[in-house]
């Protein structure tokens, strides 16, 4: 299978640059897996399309001010740092540009209080940094620290928490589970008075989520590791859902990578947390996750493949072909996919477009 499978085309226009306001009101396009119709929603409706037969796992991972900028102590050159895996303490794994001013040995500042020196080195600008800080790394490192942005993102929200889900508690991603950006206290609470159980597990979003894909053949890409954990409340929970037949419906491919990772050979989960490159593309058999809600993603992306996985690739194509006709907006900061139904075979079922506007 090719990376160049997994291709469509957006027009700029389509890039969200900034989130919907109020953050339920992005648009939802609900596809069904058994009979391939599509409908057009609002995300407030997703309301409608679950039950206490379903439970809703959620990653509670909170973005930190990954983006640093530090200047050269012997060679006065400004360096960006992207700090997107913790190692320790105060060791971190980083991508830095110019890569070729951050060599091993190097010292920066950042301010008055977070220094570093590069003690290693890997591919595509990756370097282990150490750092020396006065207080706590977390405090030292908001002070300098930015909202690490996709770069197709050109307009900085005047609310820095608008990219950090609201149920967002551990530190430690340097992007946003970008799915979970569309939920409101308000909407959580309409789901759990429904009967929705809310299933919090954790994945930290790295190299691994967003990383281009730059191998021509799909299975020569090599996943960076995450950071995962399932608390022993959240697996019982999800042992439960199981033995009741529930549905596992996952916010985000983040949450997907965590089940999909964490399930034991018998289908069950327990309390454990890991590290996990797992790579999800066609054709993979899914063993916990029954739909699933996403942002639409970068052509030729993990993402893209891992939804392909889950939808049949012809279909997902068709589905964002439909998107960029309605004019949806797309990654980040854009509307979202609710995928429900069962997808019983590996051959892509045929497209049937439903015009619900």
């Amino acid at each position: 299978m090719k990376t160049s499978d997994f291709y469509y085309d957006l027009p700029e226009e389509l890039i969200a640059q900034t989130p919907a306001e109020p953050r339920d009101s992005s648009g939802l396009l609900v596809y069904d897996r058994n009979t391939g119709k599509t409908e057009h929603k609002h995300f407030y409706d997703i309301v409608d399309y679950l039950s206490d037969r379903d439970v809703l796992v959620i990653n509670n991972t909170k973005v930190i001010p990954a983006r640093i900028f530090g200047i050269g102590t012997e060679t006065g050159c400004k360096v960006e740092f992207l700090l997107h895996k913790r190692l320790s303490i105060n060791e971190w794994k980083a991508l830095c540009k110019p890569a070729k001013k951050a060599k091993i040995g190097s010292k920066f500042v950042f301010g008055d209080r977070l220094s570093c020196e590069v003690i290693g080195a890997g591919d595509m600008g990756e370097r282990t940094v150490r750092f020396a800080f006065d207080g706590t790394f977390e405090d030292a490192l908001s002070e300098v620290g930015q909202m690490p942005l996709p770069p197709y993102i050109h307009e900085k929200p005047k609310d820095g928490s608008r990219y950090q889900t609201v149920y967002a508690e551990r530190d430690g991603s340097c992007a946003a589970p970008t799915a979970g950006l569309h939920f409101t206290p308000e909407l959580l609470k309409k789901l759990s008075d429904k009967g929705v159980k809310i299933i919090e597990v954790l994945l930290h979003v790295g190299l691994g989520t967003f990383r281009p894909v730059q191998s021509e053949n799909v299975e020569s890409h090599i996943m960076h590791s995450e950071y995962w954990q399932i608390s022993a409340n959240s697996a019982n929970a999800l042992n439960e859902a199981i033995l009741s037949k529930k549905r596992i419906v996952c916010v985000g491919t983040t949450s997907v990578r965590v089940l999909e990772s964490a399930i034991s050979p018998d289908g069950t989960f327990s309390e454990g947390s890991g590290e996990t490159n797992i790579f999800i593309y066609p054709p993979y058999k899914f063993k916990a996750v029954g739909a699933l809600i996403t942002n639409f993603h970068l052509p030729e992306s993990t993402l893209i493949m891992l939804v392909s996985a889950f939808c049949g690739r012809e279909n997902t194509l068709n589905v964002y072909a439909e998107a960029v006709r309605k004019k949806y907006r797309f990654f980040s900061f854009g509307d979202a996919m609710l995928i429900v139904g069962r997808m019983d075979d590996k051959k892509d079922k045929p497209q049937d477009i439903v015009d619900k506007d």
